[in-house]
């Protein structure tokens, strides 16, 4: 059963605006190959990074949330680990909402 998941991760800041489609794309298609599902992508643009991160200062945030198969997370991350224009990422699995005593009142 697919699990929701966000990942955020930060690209290059040097990277012209095909360059950083062409990477946006690359892990789109990659978590549709592995089966993820309503997946939704935010470029958050190019922001000021709270430290220093191999020398850069700034860096492109993308956002993204899918559903996928907990297979799909661990080739991705190391995709990203090898590439040269991802500078961090961060992959987040999303809970469930669950009813709270008063929600469950309520209804």
């Amino acid at each position: 059963m697919p699990s929701a998941y966000e990942t955020m991760y930060i690209l290059r800041p040097d990277l012209g605006e095909e360059q950083i489609e062409q990477a946006i794309a690359k892990y789109e298609n990659f978590l549709k190959d592995q089966g993820a599902t309503n997946l939704q992508i935010q470029l958050r643009g190019k922001r000021r990074l709270a430290y220093e991160i191999g020398r850069q200062r700034e860096g492109v945030y993308v956002q993204m949330n899918y559903e996928a198969p907990g297979t799909a997370i661990a080739p991705m991350e190391r995709a990203m680990r090898l590439s040269e224009e991802v500078i961090r990422y961060l992959t987040l699995k999303s809970e469930e909402p669950t009813a709270t005593p008063e929600a469950a009142a309520v209804e």
